[in-house]
């Protein structure tokens, strides 16, 4: 995955914490919604920030491996041995 790539799923993911962080604590406050209506969102808040938190670990993985293979010789080259 290119930097640019990862750069864009972390930012999605970052907004989507900070939108979702600030729904819950307007709801968490207000009395003039049902119950059903917080229970709901506040479940769909809770399965979008856990999906965020996966795009962002995937993107920061795909970022490290990036890293570590662009310091790495090509096939046959002195660091064959080491793996």
């Amino acid at each position: 995955m290119s930097r640019r790539d990862a750069l864009f799923l972390r930012l999605t993911a970052a907004w989507t914490l900070l939108i979702w962080a600030v729904f819950v604590k307007n709801q968490v406050g207000d009395d003039t919604t049902s119950t059903r209506f917080k229970v709901v969102h506040l479940t769909l808040a809770v399965v979008s920030m856990g999906l965020a938190v996966g795009v962002w670990r995937v993107a920061s993985r795909s970022s490290r491996r990036e890293r570590e293979h662009e310091g790495a010789p090509g096939p046959g080259g002195p660091g064959l041995a080491r793996r």
